[in-house]
C-alpha cells in the first residue's frame, strides 16, 4: 500500500476514535446531568430548542449553585418550621386559600435561610432545581395554583393539591442535602 493510503487510513481511524471519545464524554454529561436533575433535565430538554441548548443551561444553573452558600438548617429552626408547616395544614380545613398563601411564604422563608436568592420566582425555581430536581416541577405546579388563587381562581381541589406540592418541596428543603445522601445510600 502506498504510503499516503497509510496516512490517510491513519487520519480516518483517528477521527474515529476522537468521535468516540467525544460521543462516550458527551453520553457521560448527560447521564450526569439526568442524575443530579431527575424529571428536571426532562422537562428542560423539552422546553429547549434542543438537548445540547439543555444542557448547558442546567450546566449554566449547576455553576450559579455551586456560587451560592446554601446552608442546612439548624435542628431547632428544622422544628420550628415542622410546626409552621403543620399549622398551616390544620389552617386548610377551614381556610385552603389562606393556607395556601401561607404554604407558599414558608416555602420561601426555608429558601432564604437555607440561602437561596430570592430575585424571581423563576431564578428561585432554578436554583432549586439543582439540589431538588425531582421536586422542583411541584413547586411550579403549586406556585400557579397561588398564583390563580390570588385572582379567584382555584378550586378546593386544586388548592389540596398546591398544599401537597408545596409540601413535597418543603420537606426536602427541611433536610440537609448531605444528610438525604447518606439516607439513599442505606
Amino acid at each position: 500500500m502506498p504510503v499516503w493510503a497509510w496516512i490517510v487510513l491513519v487520519v480516518v481511524i483517528v477521527a474515529l476514535l476522537m468521535a468516540a471519545m467525544w460521543a462516550a464524554r458527551r453520553s457521560s454529561r448527560t447521564e450526569r446531568l439526568r442524575d443530579r436533575f431527575g424529571t428536571e433535565y426532562d422537562r428542560t430538554v423539552e422546553s429547549s430548542s434542543g438537548r445540547r441548548e439543555a444542557e448547558q443551561e442546567l450546566e449554566e444553573r449547576r455553576r450559579r449553585r455551586e456560587q451560592l452558600d446554601i446552608r442546612p438548617l439548624a435542628p431547632a429552626t428544622r422544628q420550628r418550621y415542622a410546626g409552621m408547616w403543620t399549622d398551616a395544614q390544620r389552617r386548610f380545613v377551614d381556610a385552603p386559600g389562606e393556607a395556601v398563601r401561607e404554604a407558599d411564604v414558608l416555602v420561601i422563608e426555608v429558601m432564604r435561610e437555607r440561602g437561596y436568592p430570592m430575585e424571581s420566582f423563576a431564578q428561585r425555581a432554578s436554583d432549586v432545581s439543582v439540589d431538588h430536581g425531582d421536586v422542583v416541577e411541584n413547586y411550579r405546579a403549586a406556585h400557579a395554583v397561588s398564583l390563580a388563587n390570588d385572582r379567584g381562581l382555584a378550586t378546593t381541589e386544586d388548592l389540596r393539591r398546591a398544599m401537597v406540592h408545596y409540601r413535597a418541596l418543603f420537606d426536602e428543603l427541611l433536610v440537609d442535602v448531605d444528610e438525604a445522601n447518606i439516607r439513599e445510600a442505606r
